[in-house]
């Protein structure tokens, strides 16, 4: 049965959050880029505009870009290649409805004046369709290149955050380790409901509670769905004891969609090889335990790209939309 919070509605924030987290249900997105590349970490990127537009069309609720600074070979993949905030610039200026969202800014890598000015930048010139997701790195090898210490960075992911929601208010004025804005100055522009949806990805290094009290949405990586039902459940009560609304979760879910509908699921990286009836069983599994979103990753599917995007939004979209 799909668990049961003391909060049923999740608290509006803008046009992309809103169309892909709604409470009791499921929705589907696509992890960027939409194509297939599994002997190689680099992505060719080939009609990465198209094929953004086309799940636009078929329906998907959301596309998620990733934040790699550098291709580093133990990582073994280089995500988009391209800066997210630029990219989120260009597709905001491509697309007209799908959420465009990001999982994850890794926050310590970044000062978080320029995260807050980006983010509001993608969220207004896309009419609030902006979902940041933030997190606190698990590549090691970046810090050295930017002079950052690998070990601080959970205190360095919570500063930022705290930062990047005062650059939400009017000529915000406070101290913070990453600096001191004062009053006399603002920042512009305002993302375009007064705030940024941030949804925090696993641990981030953080207390769970903190996590619970302070996070837009979790992001999980996925997990046996009865040890996923345990963890958002006990999320779920974390949260309702903060007092604040209840919460989304979304996870990602890397899968290789084969012809036959009826194969049963085989594991792969960070996810399955399977038939799209299999694949319904396991999404309607997340749905009953309280994930609200699916982000899927095509990178190891054998399939033609746009074959399976237009299988997956004739054969299963439905089964999410009603």
């Amino acid at each position: 049965m799909l668990q049961k919070t003391k909060h049923q509605a999740f608290q509006p924030i803008n046009q992309g959050y809103n169309s892909v987290f709604q409470p009791q249900k499921l929705t589907l997105g696509l992890v960027v880029p939409i194509e297939s590349y599994p002997q190689a970490p680099i992505p060719t990127m080939t009609q990465h505009r198209e094929r953004v537009q086309l799940a636009e069309k078929l329906g998907f609720s959301a596309v998620w870009l990733r934040d790699v600074p550098f291709n580093v070979p133990s990582f073994g993949d280089a995500g988009q290649t391209y800066d997210p905030f630029v990219y989120l610039g260009l597709l905001a200026g491509q697309t007209e409805q799908i959420a465009l969202g990001v999982a994850s800014i890794i926050l310590p890598l970044r000062h978080p004046a320029h995260v807050a000015k980006a983010a509001a930048s993608a969220d207004v010139v896309s009419n609030g369709r902006l979902i940041l997701g933030v997190a606190s790195g698990d590549r090691p090898e970046e810090y050295p290149a930017l002079n950052l210490p690998y070990i601080e960075r959970g205190t360095r992911f919570r500063e930022s955050f705290d930062y990047i929601r005062r650059m939400s208010e009017d000529a915000a004025s406070f101290e913070n380790s990453y600096g001191s804005p004062h009053g006399s100055m603002d920042m512009l522009p305002k993302p375009v409901s007064g705030k940024l949806p941030l949804l925090i990805t696993g641990g981030s290094q953080q207390d769970p509670d903190w996590i619970a009290g302070h996070g837009d949405g979790w992001m999980l990586y996925p997990r046996n769905v009865s040890v996923q039902s345990q963890i958002i459940s006990e999320w779920q009560t974390r949260v309702a004891a903060t007092g604040r609304p209840a919460q989304p979760v979304m996870e990602p879910l890397y899968i290789d969609l084969v012809e036959d509908e009826n194969s049963p699921p085989q594991p792969i990286h960070l996810g399955l090889r399977l038939g799209i009836n299999q694949l319904r069983t396991y999404l309607k599994s997340r749905q009953e335990i309280g994930v609200n979103h699916v982000a899927l990753n095509l990178r190891f599917n054998k399939a033609d790209i746009e074959t399976t995007l237009k299988r997956l939004a004739t054969e299963l979209l439905p089964d999410f939309t009603e």
